[in-house]
């Protein structure tokens, strides 16, 4: 099982406020951004680069710049969007899924009802992007579609999880790689993370 927490001081302080329920619909927003910046850089860590000759106003330099071809970031809808826009901002050349789930509340199952991806995911590292790994039931289906469509370097991020996602999630996908902010307590009854800090797709756009 690889799950990496990012507990950089200044993630877990904007990960505290994004918790406190008074926070409001656009600061929560605002911190979602700014949060998915600090894991952007973590989940991207070891990317791989090659050197190139540039010229610098001063002269001629070789310099390391990204190797191979352009990431794919792939949003689980709707939640995922909020970290996406965060990681465009680095990353801003990388590719776009989208990958529509919602879950049944009955079964806790998820629904699929969009799936739209680049179409040379196997040439590509694709991170796959949900605030919240709880059941972990939309992850596992996200990822399961992007390994029939061809992908097989696969990374999962999210900004919080709870050990029954993280167990089933890597039970269901042991060649993937998990990166949170946290790891917290459990799940409630309804498959919410405890403490957590709600339904991040209702708090980021104010919806019920």
């Amino acid at each position: 099982m690889s799950v990496t927490v990012v507990d950089h001081p200044l993630v877990q302080h904007k990960l505290t406020i994004m918790r406190d329920k008074a926070t409001s619909t656009a600061g929560f927003r605002r911190l979602l951004r700014e949060i998915a910046h600090l894991l952007c850089y973590e989940v991207t860590r070891d990317l791989e680069t090659v050197e190139i000759e540039i010229e610098t106003p001063l002269g001629p330099a070789f310099a390391p710049t990204l190797r191979g071809k352009k990431l794919v970031f792939a949003s689980i809808l709707r939640a995922g969007n909020g970290l996406l826009e965060g990681m465009l901002d680095l990353v801003p050349a990388a590719r776009v899924a989208h990958i529509g789930l919602y879950r049944d509340h009955e079964t806790l199952e998820p629904v699929e009802y969009y799936f739209k991806a680049p179409g040379d995911l196997n040439d590509r590292l694709v991170i796959v992007v949900d605030p919240m790994l709880a059941t972990a039931n939309s992850s596992i289906a996200a990822v399961t579609r992007l390994k029939e469509r061809g992908a097989d370097n696969i990374r999962f991020l999210c900004l919080l999880a709870a050990p029954e996602g993280i167990e089933a999630f890597t039970r269901a996908h042991p060649d993937v790689p998990v990166f949170t902010a946290a790891i917290d307590s459990h799940l409630n009854e309804k498959g919410y993370i405890v403490p957590g800090l709600g339904d991040a797709g209702d708090r980021m756009y104010g919806t019920k």
